[in-house]
């Protein structure tokens, strides 16, 4: 091996996936599971058997946690498919600027990077905001995407 040669390791991570592998027929309602590329939380599921020689199919339909669009699939029961790692997060929100949340993480570091949930859970939010409560926001975080789900009142500390 000469001097000259050079190696570039880029990995920004501590080397965890963003997915996990689990068989069809280990997958439960209200798990989660990845469907067409999407993290998605599986609202139904069914097993069909099928003929003699067939395998059992498992057939899922789950909601994406981010876009709340409907997605289905059709595979054998004995087939791994990819879990995401989901994650639930708390921050204090601190104020609410041009569509995005600026949030205050537990070691207080500043996040602005979250966009203001659409609909009513925004419109709720920014109401909630602007009479000058104090709010707990929680963010769902999964395969390097993050969105809003819902708020609280802060507990008022004595």
């Amino acid at each position: 091996m000469s001097d000259d040669e050079q190696h570039t390791f880029e990995t920004a991570d501590a080397g965890s996936s963003a997915t996990y592998p689990m068989q069809c027929s280990a997958l439960r309602k209200n798990g989660f599971v990845v469907i067409k590329g999407r993290p998605c939380k599986i609202v139904d599921m069914s097993t069909s058997k099928t003929g003699k020689h067939g395998h059992a199919k498992v057939h899922l339909v789950a909601i994406d946690i981010f876009t709340s669009k409907k997605l289905e699939d059709l595979s054998p029961s004995t087939h791994n498919m990819e879990c995401p790692v989901v994650k639930r997060t708390e921050y204090q929100l601190l104020d609410i600027d041009d569509g995005y949340l600026s949030l205050m993480t537990m070691d207080g570091e500043t996040k602005d990077d979250v966009k203001m949930p659409e609909g009513e859970l925004g419109e709720t939010m920014r109401a909630a905001f602007d009479e000058g409560k104090d709010l707990m926001v929680t963010i769902i975080a999964a395969m390097g995407e993050e969105a809003a789900i819902s708020f609280k009142e802060a507990p008022q500390g004595n």
